[in-house]
């Protein structure tokens, strides 16, 4: 693997100087697929607690920002992303309360 420092652009290469880099230019993002994540139950589905149990082991990979797959409630026919209520969390996943957790860390 390729060793490098992260480092950041001059803001004349991002927005020629007229304004500073918005925080995200130069953000690590990295997608959680919550299904196959960290399973913290046993039932051999990632969920919100496993998320939330190696949010320290992102940021010490240097993610700056979570971008999570759907985990609302779901029939599940196209792997969560037909949702079928979007103010709930899915069984599989966990509960709202874990969500709550989750976005307090």
């Amino acid at each position: 693997m390729t060793n490098f420092n992260r480092s950041t652009l001059p803001d004349t290469v991002r927005s020629n100087g007229a304004t500073p880099n918005p925080w995200w230019a130069n953000a690590v993002v990295y997608q959680v697929y919550p299904r196959s994540f960290q399973d913290t139950n046993g039932d051999g589905i990632g969920d919100l607690k496993g998320i939330t149990s190696r949010l320290d082991y992102l940021a010490d990979l240097g993610v700056d920002v979570v971008w999570l797959s759907p985990v609302y409630k779901s029939p599940q026919d196209d792997n969560g992303y037909d949702i079928s209520d979007y103010q709930d969390i899915d069984p599989l996943f966990g509960t709202l309360e874990d969500m709550d957790e989750l976005l307090a860390e």
